[in-house]
């Protein structure tokens, strides 16, 4: 007999996400719900505003990949009123997205997804000395990882482990898991690593407040180019980015690589990381110009998983529906042409397994009817799956020369085939590929900066007017951490009359379309075995490995299914007050 099984909240992710899923007899998923169940309604806020403005609202998305879309709704309104950005401003923002790229996946792999591959508990019973000698095998010159190193991280560790606070930050994973493959000592060195990231990462966040003035949330940027004018005339500051990138770049070469290959050797025989890879049609965006000619990414369409053939993108198929959306208008429509009118019909009794695994009726999606605040995009009537896979895979059918040779080393330094790339194992290695990209070429984007400079060009922005009696729209498309990002804007009367954005997530985690498509999310966890439904870290990992970004929001929950309350909040009231 069938089970269903509901996995809320998923925890370490941006916001909150809700999956759903149904097993047979052997816990074998055989459908699978995805669904958000907050709504920010940024889109709908910025209605009536100065475009000018939108690059500040938007980006408050995301408290994560804060530039993203900062940068993204700066860039939709430069491009409806056809602003050229001079090359020191498109550089310097090359500068901040490859910052961003380091601090978000470096973020993501060790503090939000490794401990779905790292047993923290296993790591304590590990040989300090072995767990050097063995760091060696990954990499010809590790780091944090000598002998004394380890030593300290496990004591520290145990520390914990024998306070009142428990574990700590570590408490309440499912340690002991079947599925974890890592021996005591390589779970150490990753434990090691993940204490040594935190510390990186706030160089990672200093990178970006070099040319941002913060982070998050960074403030330098303005329709036309940039205004941090003083920083880039300044050899300091620039010396300074040029310091830390070589010290970040050096970790994820030594460290985050390196985990990276060992995790492919061990995990390449666990079946639970093999899948993961239903949707296989890829899209990316070209993104990060370091030059004149060239970006870091390219753009185009894989269709079942070819990489022998890449398709011209062509962004009049792009559609967002709402069939099993808490939307309104079920209609597939253009991004210039969407809407976003509220339509929420709540959720519905049904039987499912609780978290100690017996039977108990609680509230659960209407997956028959509406389900999620996250629209179904789709490219030409197909489910997409967007982000650093994607990158990576479209990356090889367009011959990046870049994105070729980092994953062509990855491949023949874990002995993997091509096609190990398409499952939770292969997303997880290509998000470290793509912070790999950039640690071994965003330096491309700093020189051609400086050349520039020398050149004695410093214009940083462009001039430009709004016509209040001109209709305008335009839209930024571009690649950021989690994948292809889009913001589409209509302009009328001087102020925005209509926005739209379609983000990483929304493609990847979008519901069941009206032909009852479903979107990578679902799609992923289809086939998968769960060993323990009271412990589903194949759910968990496998959606991690997506690196969810779902609206910054707060969540209650009552663990016995009860509803603690309903909220219902106006929008444009909101937006008449404001």
């Amino acid at each position: 007999m069938s089970k269903r099984i509901i996995v809320d909240p998923i925890t370490r992710i941006e916001g909150h996400l809700r999956i759903e899923v149904i097993v047979d007899d052997n816990n074998v998923i055989t459908d699978a719900y995805s669904s958000s169940t907050l709504w920010r309604g940024i889109e709908v806020i910025v209605k009536n505003r100065d475009p000018r403005d939108v690059g500040f609202m938007v980006q408050r998305i995301c408290g994560v990949c804060t530039f993203s879309h900062y940068k993204a709704g700066i860039s939709a309104v430069e491009d409806a009123l056809g602003i050229q950005v001079p090359f020191n401003a498109e550089m310097v923002r090359s500068l901040m997205n490859v910052s961003l790229v380091l601090h978000d996946h470096l973020v993501h792999f060790y503090h939000l997804h490794g401990l779905d591959w790292c047993d923290i508990t296993s790591a304590l019973k590990a040989d300090p000395k072995k767990a050097s000698e063995l760091a060696f095998k990954y990499v010809d010159n590790p780091i944090a990882a000598g002998a004394d190193e380890l030593k300290a991280v496990q004591e520290r560790v145990k520390k914990f482990a024998s306070s009142k606070q428990g574990l700590g930050p570590f408490a309440n994973g499912y340690w002991g898991h079947k599925t974890y493959r890592f021996s005591p000592e390589q779970n150490l060195i990753v434990l090691s690593h993940y204490l040594k990231a935190l510390e990186i990462q706030r160089v990672m966040a200093q990178l970006m407040a070099i040319f941002g003035a913060k982070q998050p949330h960074p403030q330098s940027l303005t329709v036309g180019g940039v205004t941090c004018v003083v920083d880039i005339l300044d050899p300091t500051r620039l010396g300074d980015w040029l310091t830390k990138y070589k010290e970040c770049a050096d970790f994820v070469n030594r460290g985050y690589y390196a985990d990276i290959v060992m995790a492919a050797e061990v995990y390449k025989n666990e079946p639970s990381v093999l899948k993961g890879c239903g949707v296989r049609n890829f899209l990316c965006h070209a993104e990060i110009p370091i030059n004149r000619k060239e970006t870091l990414y390219s753009t185009g369409i894989v269709r079942n998983g070819d990489i022998s053939k890449l398709y011209d993108l062509n962004e009049e198929l792009i559609t967002e529906e709402a069939t099993h959306s808490w939307y309104k208008n079920n209609q597939p429509l253009h991004p210039y042409d969407g809407e976003t009118e509220a339509n929420y019909t709540g959720f519905v009794d049904a039987d499912t397994i609780g978290p100690d695994g017996k039977p108990i009726h609680t509230k659960a999606l209407d997956i028959k009817g509406k389900y999620s605040w996250i629209k179904s995009p789709r490219y030409e009537g197909d489910a997409m799956e967007v982000g650093p896979l994607a990158a990576m895979v479209v990356g090889l059918a367009a011959k990046n020369p870049r994105i070729t040779q980092i994953v062509n080393q990855f491949l023949k330094d874990t002995g993997l085939p091509v096609e190990a790339l398409f499952s939770t194992l292969g997303r997880t290695a290509a998000r470290a590929l793509e912070c790999k990209l950039s640690a071994n070429y965003g330096i491309e984007a700093f020189n051609s900066l400086v050349e520039n400079l020398k050149t004695g060009d410093q214009s940083t922005c462009a001039p430009y007017k709004i016509d209040n009696n001109k209709e305008y729209k335009g839209r930024y498309i571009g690649n950021v951490p989690r994948g292809t990002l889009s913001h589409w804007i209509r302009i009328k009367d001087g102020v925005v009359s209509n926005y739209q954005c379609v983000v990483p997530s929304t493609w990847n985690a979008g519901p069941k379309d009206s032909k009852e498509q479903m979107g990578p999310y679902e799609f992923s966890l289809i086939g998968t075995k769960v060993e323990d439904i009271t412990q589903p870290l194949e759910i968990i990992r496998t959606i991690h490995s997506f690196d969810p970004c779902i609206a910054c929001s707060v969540h209650l929950m009552d663990t016995k299914g009860n509803e603690i309350g309903q909220y219902k909040l106006d929008p444009i009231a909101m937006n008449l007050k404001c």
